[in-house]
Protein backbone atom coordinates (compact mmCIF):
# COMPACT_ATOMS: atom_id res chain seq x y z
CA UNK A 1 0.00 0.00 0.00
CA UNK A 2 2.09 2.95 -1.16
CA UNK A 3 0.29 5.46 1.30
CA UNK A 4 1.83 3.55 3.84
CA UNK A 5 5.63 3.47 2.79
CA UNK A 6 8.45 5.06 4.64
CA UNK A 7 9.31 8.19 4.29
CA UNK A 8 12.75 8.99 3.77
CA UNK A 9 15.10 6.24 5.22
CA UNK A 10 14.10 4.54 8.42
CA UNK A 11 16.24 4.15 12.03
CA UNK A 12 16.05 0.42 12.01
CA UNK A 13 20.00 0.44 11.08
CA UNK A 14 20.48 4.15 12.73
CA UNK A 15 23.39 3.77 15.75
CA UNK A 16 22.00 3.43 19.22
CA UNK A 17 23.26 5.26 21.96
CA UNK A 18 23.19 2.95 25.05
CA UNK A 19 23.50 4.21 28.49
CA UNK A 20 23.87 2.86 31.97
CA UNK A 21 23.61 4.99 34.97
CA UNK A 22 21.23 6.12 37.14
CA UNK A 23 17.73 4.92 35.83
CA UNK A 24 14.15 6.98 36.65
CA UNK A 25 11.64 4.18 36.10
CA UNK A 26 8.06 3.03 38.31
CA UNK A 27 7.82 -0.15 39.81
CA UNK A 28 7.36 -3.48 37.97
CA UNK A 29 4.32 -4.17 40.94
CA UNK A 30 2.33 -1.49 38.47
CA UNK A 31 1.26 -3.83 35.93
CA UNK A 32 -0.85 -5.71 38.29
CA UNK A 33 -3.29 -2.83 38.82
CA UNK A 34 -4.43 -3.46 34.97
CA UNK A 35 -3.80 -7.18 34.96
CA UNK A 36 -6.07 -7.48 38.14
CA UNK A 37 -8.98 -5.69 35.76
CA UNK A 38 -8.40 -7.46 32.93
CA UNK A 39 -8.43 -11.14 34.54
CA UNK A 40 -11.52 -12.01 36.30
CA UNK A 41 -10.79 -15.09 38.06
CA UNK A 42 -7.37 -14.22 38.67
CA UNK A 43 -5.66 -13.09 41.91
CA UNK A 44 -1.93 -11.48 42.47
CA UNK A 45 -0.82 -12.02 46.00
CA UNK A 46 1.96 -9.69 46.04
CA UNK A 47 5.20 -11.11 48.24
CA UNK A 48 6.70 -8.15 49.72
CA UNK A 49 6.46 -5.13 52.56
CA UNK A 50 4.27 -2.29 53.93
CA UNK A 51 5.55 -0.26 51.21
CA UNK A 52 4.54 -2.93 48.29
CA UNK A 53 0.66 -2.58 49.61
CA UNK A 54 0.65 1.43 50.08
CA UNK A 55 1.78 1.38 46.52
CA UNK A 56 -0.90 -0.96 45.19
CA UNK A 57 -3.51 0.89 46.99
CA UNK A 58 -2.49 4.01 46.32
CA UNK A 59 -1.97 3.89 42.09
CA UNK A 60 -4.89 1.61 41.74
CA UNK A 61 -6.92 4.11 43.51
CA UNK A 62 -8.84 0.97 45.64
CA UNK A 63 -10.88 1.65 48.73
CA UNK A 64 -10.10 -0.11 51.97
CA UNK A 65 -13.29 -1.80 52.24
CA UNK A 66 -13.11 -2.90 48.11
CA UNK A 67 -12.08 -6.63 47.33
CA UNK A 68 -10.11 -6.35 44.16
CA UNK A 69 -8.37 -9.12 42.62
CA UNK A 70 -4.41 -8.14 44.50
CA UNK A 71 -3.24 -8.34 47.41
CA UNK A 72 -0.25 -8.17 49.81
CA UNK A 73 1.43 -10.49 51.67
CA UNK A 74 3.49 -8.28 54.31
CA UNK A 75 6.87 -9.64 55.62
CA UNK A 76 7.26 -8.28 58.71
CA UNK A 77 10.91 -8.08 60.64
CA UNK A 78 10.94 -11.68 61.65
CA UNK A 79 10.75 -13.03 58.05
CA UNK A 80 13.28 -10.40 57.42
CA UNK A 81 15.31 -11.60 59.63
CA UNK A 82 14.67 -14.94 59.28
CA UNK A 83 13.64 -16.32 62.27
CA UNK A 84 10.10 -17.54 60.63
CA UNK A 85 9.65 -20.01 57.57
CA UNK A 86 8.82 -17.43 55.15
CA UNK A 87 6.95 -20.67 52.82
CA UNK A 88 5.15 -22.17 55.95
CA UNK A 89 3.53 -18.61 56.41
CA UNK A 90 3.01 -18.04 52.79
CA UNK A 91 0.96 -21.17 52.88
CA UNK A 92 -1.33 -20.15 55.64
CA UNK A 93 -1.74 -17.14 53.65
CA UNK A 94 -2.75 -18.42 50.28
CA UNK A 95 -5.25 -21.37 52.65
CA UNK A 96 -6.92 -18.44 54.23
CA UNK A 97 -7.21 -16.59 50.78
CA UNK A 98 -8.55 -19.24 48.31
CA UNK A 99 -10.61 -20.11 51.30
CA UNK A 100 -12.35 -16.66 51.30
CA UNK A 101 -12.34 -16.01 47.88
CA UNK A 102 -13.47 -19.53 45.46
CA UNK A 103 -13.95 -17.75 42.94
CA UNK A 104 -10.05 -17.40 42.10
CA UNK A 105 -8.83 -19.86 39.70
CA UNK A 106 -5.68 -18.68 38.90
CA UNK A 107 -3.36 -17.33 41.88
CA UNK A 108 0.09 -15.42 41.08
CA UNK A 109 2.82 -15.44 43.76
CA UNK A 110 4.53 -11.94 42.83
CA UNK A 111 7.72 -11.45 44.02
CA UNK A 112 9.30 -8.07 45.20
CA UNK A 113 12.12 -6.22 46.27
CA UNK A 114 12.48 -7.67 49.52
CA UNK A 115 11.34 -11.34 48.88
CA UNK A 116 14.23 -11.47 46.23
CA UNK A 117 16.40 -9.21 48.20
CA UNK A 118 15.85 -12.46 51.13
CA UNK A 119 15.15 -15.31 48.39
CA UNK A 120 12.27 -16.67 48.99
CA UNK A 121 11.66 -19.23 46.53
CA UNK A 122 8.67 -18.62 45.18
CA UNK A 123 8.82 -20.59 41.91
CA UNK A 124 9.41 -23.68 44.12
CA UNK A 125 6.73 -21.96 46.41
CA UNK A 126 4.05 -21.68 42.99
CA UNK A 127 4.54 -25.72 42.13
CA UNK A 128 4.31 -26.59 45.61
CA UNK A 129 0.77 -25.22 46.08
CA UNK A 130 -0.18 -25.87 42.97
CA UNK A 131 -0.21 -29.36 43.32
CA UNK A 132 -2.13 -28.40 47.02
CA UNK A 133 -4.60 -27.06 45.31
CA UNK A 134 -4.94 -28.54 42.06
CA UNK A 135 -7.15 -28.74 40.15
CA UNK A 136 -9.04 -25.71 40.85
CA UNK A 137 -6.22 -23.11 41.12
CA UNK A 138 -3.23 -23.30 39.48
CA UNK A 139 -0.29 -21.02 40.84
CA UNK A 140 2.01 -19.33 38.96
CA UNK A 141 5.15 -16.99 39.96
CA UNK A 142 6.70 -13.73 38.23
CA UNK A 143 9.07 -11.24 39.50
CA UNK A 144 7.68 -7.89 39.85
CA UNK A 145 10.26 -6.50 41.69
CA UNK A 146 11.37 -2.56 40.97
CA UNK A 147 15.06 -3.02 41.48
CA UNK A 148 16.09 -3.94 37.74
CA UNK A 149 12.88 -3.99 35.59
CA UNK A 150 10.81 -1.30 34.06
CA UNK A 151 7.11 -0.84 35.37
CA UNK A 152 5.50 -2.63 32.30
CA UNK A 153 7.80 -5.88 32.51
CA UNK A 154 5.60 -7.05 35.27
CA UNK A 155 2.84 -7.37 32.59
CA UNK A 156 5.47 -9.18 30.63
CA UNK A 157 6.95 -11.47 33.15
CA UNK A 158 3.45 -12.21 34.37
CA UNK A 159 2.54 -13.33 30.42
CA UNK A 160 5.84 -15.07 30.18
CA UNK A 161 4.89 -17.50 33.31
CA UNK A 162 1.78 -18.58 31.47
CA UNK A 163 3.09 -19.79 28.43
CA UNK A 164 5.17 -22.87 29.78
CA UNK A 165 1.47 -24.19 31.42
CA UNK A 166 -0.32 -23.69 28.16
CA UNK A 167 -1.49 -26.96 26.86
CA UNK A 168 0.22 -28.20 23.40
CA UNK A 169 -1.75 -27.99 20.16
CA UNK A 170 -1.11 -28.92 16.45
CA UNK A 171 -4.14 -27.12 15.43
CA UNK A 172 -3.53 -23.93 12.93
CA UNK A 173 -4.29 -20.81 15.39
CA UNK A 174 -3.96 -16.87 15.44
CA UNK A 175 -2.72 -16.09 19.27
CA UNK A 176 -2.80 -12.17 20.20
CA UNK A 177 -1.26 -11.69 23.12
CA UNK A 178 -1.16 -8.47 25.67
CA UNK A 179 -3.69 -6.66 27.84
CA UNK A 180 -5.61 -4.26 26.64
CA UNK A 181 -8.85 -2.56 28.02
CA UNK A 182 -11.90 -4.68 27.19
CA UNK A 183 -13.74 -2.20 24.89
CA UNK A 184 -10.59 -1.98 23.10
CA UNK A 185 -9.93 -5.91 22.75
CA UNK A 186 -13.63 -5.74 21.21
CA UNK A 187 -12.93 -3.52 18.43
CA UNK A 188 -9.68 -5.77 17.87
CA UNK A 189 -11.88 -8.76 17.53
CA UNK A 190 -14.50 -7.02 15.84
CA UNK A 191 -12.36 -6.13 12.59
CA UNK A 192 -10.70 -9.41 12.40
CA UNK A 193 -14.05 -11.45 12.74
CA UNK A 194 -15.63 -8.83 9.83
CA UNK A 195 -12.90 -10.20 8.08
CA UNK A 196 -13.53 -14.05 8.22
CA UNK A 197 -10.78 -14.77 10.92
CA UNK A 198 -12.44 -16.69 13.55
CA UNK A 199 -9.75 -19.12 15.05
CA UNK A 200 -8.34 -16.59 17.07
CA UNK A 201 -6.97 -17.11 21.29
CA UNK A 202 -6.30 -14.63 23.74
CA UNK A 203 -3.40 -14.14 26.42
CA UNK A 204 -4.19 -13.30 28.57
CA UNK A 205 -7.74 -14.34 28.07
CA UNK A 206 -10.55 -12.36 30.47
CA UNK A 207 -11.15 -15.89 32.40
CA UNK A 208 -8.92 -19.15 32.68
CA UNK A 209 -9.48 -20.53 29.22
CA UNK A 210 -8.46 -23.90 29.06
CA UNK A 211 -8.64 -23.90 25.25
CA UNK A 212 -6.14 -21.83 24.86
CA UNK A 213 -2.94 -23.86 23.73
CA UNK A 214 0.07 -23.44 21.73
CA UNK A 215 2.39 -25.59 19.49
CA UNK A 216 4.17 -25.66 16.30
CA UNK A 217 1.29 -24.15 14.08
CA UNK A 218 0.70 -21.55 16.17
CA UNK A 219 1.27 -17.62 14.87
CA UNK A 220 0.99 -14.78 17.34
CA UNK A 221 1.15 -11.11 16.75
CA UNK A 222 1.71 -8.54 19.84
CA UNK A 223 -0.62 -5.76 20.84
CA UNK A 224 1.84 -4.33 22.89
CA UNK A 225 5.92 -3.57 22.49
CA UNK A 226 7.02 -4.34 26.23
CA UNK A 227 6.60 -8.09 25.79
CA UNK A 228 9.81 -9.61 24.70
CA UNK A 229 9.82 -12.29 27.34
CA UNK A 230 6.61 -13.75 26.42
CA UNK A 231 7.88 -13.91 22.89
CA UNK A 232 10.66 -15.34 23.73
CA UNK A 233 8.53 -18.24 25.56
CA UNK A 234 6.32 -17.86 22.93
CA UNK A 235 8.98 -18.96 20.21
CA UNK A 236 10.17 -22.27 22.76
CA UNK A 237 7.43 -22.93 21.96
CA UNK A 238 7.23 -23.59 18.83
CA UNK A 239 4.74 -20.25 17.79
CA UNK A 240 5.54 -18.14 15.00
CA UNK A 241 5.88 -14.11 14.91
CA UNK A 242 3.56 -12.39 12.58
CA UNK A 243 6.30 -9.25 12.79
CA UNK A 244 4.21 -5.64 12.24
CA UNK A 245 4.45 -2.14 13.82
CA UNK A 246 2.29 -1.99 16.56
CA UNK A 247 -1.42 -1.05 16.30
CA UNK A 248 -1.05 2.81 17.38
CA UNK A 249 -2.76 5.80 15.04
CA UNK A 250 -4.24 5.06 11.70
CA UNK A 251 -1.30 3.59 10.36
CA UNK A 252 0.28 1.61 12.64
CA UNK A 253 -3.18 -0.20 13.28
CA UNK A 254 -3.62 -0.78 9.48
CA UNK A 255 -0.15 -2.23 9.61
CA UNK A 256 -0.57 -4.58 11.94
CA UNK A 257 -4.47 -5.70 10.94
CA UNK A 258 -2.73 -6.40 7.38
CA UNK A 259 0.00 -8.21 8.89
CA UNK A 260 -2.45 -10.78 10.59
CA UNK A 261 -4.85 -10.51 7.71
CA UNK A 262 -1.88 -11.46 5.14
CA UNK A 263 -0.94 -14.34 7.16
CA UNK A 264 -4.89 -15.67 7.37
CA UNK A 265 -5.32 -15.33 3.75
CA UNK A 266 -7.52 -12.35 3.64
CA UNK A 267 -8.06 -10.77 0.03
CA UNK A 268 -7.23 -7.33 -0.45
CA UNK A 269 -10.94 -6.77 -1.33
CA UNK A 270 -12.21 -7.89 2.09
CA UNK A 271 -9.42 -5.94 4.02
CA UNK A 272 -10.67 -2.90 2.08
CA UNK A 273 -14.34 -3.29 2.80
CA UNK A 274 -13.55 -3.92 6.35
CA UNK A 275 -10.77 -1.17 7.10
CA UNK A 276 -11.73 1.68 5.11
CA UNK A 277 -14.34 3.21 7.09
CA UNK A 278 -12.68 2.75 9.99
CA UNK A 279 -9.40 4.25 8.51
CA UNK A 280 -11.18 7.52 7.37
CA UNK A 281 -12.66 8.34 10.77
CA UNK A 282 -9.00 7.95 12.64
CA UNK A 283 -7.83 10.15 10.00
CA UNK A 284 -10.29 12.55 10.53
CA UNK A 285 -9.49 12.43 14.27
CA UNK A 286 -6.55 12.66 14.23
CA UNK A 287 -5.98 15.37 11.98
CA UNK A 288 -8.37 17.48 14.55
CA UNK A 289 -6.24 16.44 17.14
CA UNK A 290 -3.06 17.17 16.00
CA UNK A 291 -3.38 20.51 14.75
CA UNK A 292 -0.97 21.58 17.60
CA UNK A 293 1.56 19.35 16.84
CA UNK A 294 2.21 20.02 13.45
CA UNK A 295 6.40 21.22 13.32
CA UNK A 296 6.24 20.46 17.29
CA UNK A 297 9.56 18.20 18.98
CA UNK A 298 9.17 16.09 21.12
CA UNK A 299 11.84 14.56 23.04
CA UNK A 300 11.58 10.86 24.99
CA UNK A 301 12.76 9.65 27.95
CA UNK A 302 12.85 5.91 28.77
CA UNK A 303 10.26 4.82 30.62
CA UNK A 304 7.03 2.36 29.21
CA UNK A 305 8.77 1.05 26.18
CA UNK A 306 5.94 2.71 24.00
CA UNK A 307 8.07 5.10 23.16
CA UNK A 308 9.55 3.75 19.82
CA UNK A 309 5.93 3.11 18.16
CA UNK A 310 4.47 6.45 19.70
CA UNK A 311 7.79 8.58 18.08
CA UNK A 312 6.27 6.92 14.84
CA UNK A 313 2.99 7.86 15.21
CA UNK A 314 3.68 11.50 16.23
CA UNK A 315 6.34 11.79 13.23
CA UNK A 316 4.26 10.33 10.60
CA UNK A 317 0.71 10.84 11.61
CA UNK A 318 1.33 14.30 13.62
CA UNK A 319 3.73 16.29 11.88
CA UNK A 320 6.17 16.36 14.42
CA UNK A 321 10.05 15.99 14.90
CA UNK A 322 11.58 13.57 17.34
CA UNK A 323 14.66 14.91 18.79
CA UNK A 324 15.15 12.05 20.82
CA UNK A 325 13.68 8.69 21.28
CA UNK A 326 14.62 6.66 23.97
CA UNK A 327 13.38 3.17 25.39
CA UNK A 328 14.72 1.13 28.64
CA UNK A 329 15.14 -2.01 25.86
CA UNK A 330 15.20 -2.30 22.34
CA UNK A 331 14.17 -5.42 20.75
CA UNK A 332 14.81 -5.86 17.03
CA UNK A 333 11.77 -8.50 16.44
CA UNK A 334 9.22 -6.63 18.22
CA UNK A 335 10.56 -2.70 17.43
CA UNK A 336 12.11 -3.16 14.48
CA UNK A 337 9.38 -2.50 11.85
CA UNK A 338 8.19 1.08 13.79
CA UNK A 339 11.91 1.96 13.40
CA UNK A 340 11.58 1.27 9.69
CA UNK A 341 9.25 3.78 9.51
CA UNK A 342 10.66 6.22 11.96
CA UNK A 343 12.02 8.74 10.22
CA UNK A 344 16.10 9.37 9.90
CA UNK A 345 17.33 12.71 8.78
CA UNK A 346 21.48 13.17 9.24
CA UNK A 347 21.28 16.16 10.29
CA UNK A 348 19.17 16.03 13.49
CA UNK A 349 18.46 12.60 13.95
CA UNK A 350 16.58 11.52 15.83
CA UNK A 351 18.65 10.45 18.74
CA UNK A 352 17.93 6.98 19.46
CA UNK A 353 19.11 5.48 22.76
CA UNK A 354 18.79 2.24 24.93
CA UNK A 355 19.08 2.42 28.68
CA UNK A 356 19.48 5.61 30.72
CA UNK A 357 21.96 7.62 32.83
CA UNK A 358 19.18 10.27 34.05
CA UNK A 359 21.91 13.28 34.39
CA UNK A 360 23.17 12.96 31.02
CA UNK A 361 19.76 12.43 29.18
CA UNK A 362 18.91 15.54 31.21
CA UNK A 363 21.83 17.54 30.44
CA UNK A 364 20.29 16.52 26.26
CA UNK A 365 17.02 17.49 26.81
CA UNK A 366 17.60 20.83 28.44
CA UNK A 367 19.90 21.73 25.88
CA UNK A 368 17.53 20.81 22.94
CA UNK A 369 14.06 22.52 24.31
CA UNK A 370 11.88 20.57 22.78
CA UNK A 371 8.14 21.66 22.31
CA UNK A 372 7.32 18.55 24.39
CA UNK A 373 8.65 16.06 26.78
CA UNK A 374 7.66 12.14 27.50
CA UNK A 375 9.12 11.38 30.65
CA UNK A 376 8.07 9.19 33.95
CA UNK A 377 6.39 11.12 36.93
CA UNK A 378 9.51 11.93 38.54
CA UNK A 379 11.11 13.86 36.12
CA UNK A 380 7.92 15.94 35.05
CA UNK A 381 7.37 18.13 37.35
CA UNK A 382 11.12 19.03 37.74
CA UNK A 383 11.40 19.78 33.54
CA UNK A 384 7.99 22.08 34.02
CA UNK A 385 9.68 24.16 36.56
CA UNK A 386 12.27 24.63 34.11
CA UNK A 387 9.85 25.73 31.51
CA UNK A 388 9.64 22.41 29.89
CA UNK A 389 6.06 21.10 28.31
CA UNK A 390 5.78 17.53 29.35
CA UNK A 391 3.97 14.31 28.93
CA UNK A 392 3.60 11.56 31.66
CA UNK A 393 4.44 8.38 30.18
CA UNK A 394 2.37 6.18 32.56
CA UNK A 395 -0.97 7.71 31.23
CA UNK A 396 -0.01 5.93 27.46
CA UNK A 397 -0.52 2.63 29.35
CA UNK A 398 -3.47 3.20 31.68
CA UNK A 399 -5.70 5.01 28.93
CA UNK A 400 -7.15 3.12 25.88
CA UNK A 401 -4.43 4.19 22.83
CA UNK A 402 -5.06 1.08 20.54
CA UNK A 403 -6.42 1.08 17.23
CA UNK A 404 -9.00 3.09 14.99
CA UNK A 405 -11.32 4.39 17.34
CA UNK A 406 -9.07 5.88 20.08
CA UNK A 407 -6.31 7.16 17.60
CA UNK A 408 -7.74 10.96 17.88
CA UNK A 409 -7.75 10.43 21.68
CA UNK A 410 -3.89 9.40 21.20
CA UNK A 411 -3.33 12.35 19.67
CA UNK A 412 -5.29 14.66 21.91
CA UNK A 413 -2.94 13.08 24.92
CA UNK A 414 -0.14 14.68 23.66
CA UNK A 415 -1.91 17.57 22.02
CA UNK A 416 -3.46 18.99 25.36
CA UNK A 417 -0.26 20.19 26.63
CA UNK A 418 1.20 22.01 23.87
CA UNK A 419 -2.32 23.46 24.21
CA UNK A 420 -2.20 24.06 27.08
CA UNK A 421 1.40 25.88 27.09
CA UNK A 422 0.38 28.01 24.24
CA UNK A 423 -2.66 29.30 26.16
CA UNK A 424 -0.75 30.25 28.82
CA UNK A 425 1.79 32.05 26.87
CA UNK A 426 -1.41 34.10 25.20
CA UNK A 427 -2.64 35.14 28.77
CA UNK A 428 0.92 36.18 29.89
CA UNK A 429 0.96 38.22 26.64
CA UNK A 430 -2.27 39.87 27.52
Amino acid sequence: MNDLAPIGGGCRTAPVLKQRGQREVFCGLTGIIWLHRKMQDAFFLVVGSRTCAHLLQSAAGVMIFAEPRFGTAILEEQDLAGMKDAHAELDREVARLLARRPDIRQLFLVGSCPSEVIKIDLARAAERLSQLHAPHVRVLNYSGSGIETTFTEGEDACLASMVPVLKDTTARELLLVGALPDVVEDQMLSLLGQMGIDNIRLLPARRIDGTTAVGPNTVFALTQPFLGETHAALERRGARHIAAPFPFGEEGTTLWLQAVATECGVSADTFAAVTDAPRARARKAIAQASEHLNGKSVFFFPDSQLEIPLARFLTRECGMTAIEVGSPYIHDALHGPDLDLLPANDRWGPQISEGQDVDLQLDRARAARPDLTVCGLGLANPLEAEGLTTKWAIELVFTPVHFYEQAGDLAGLFSRPVRRKSLLKLEAAE
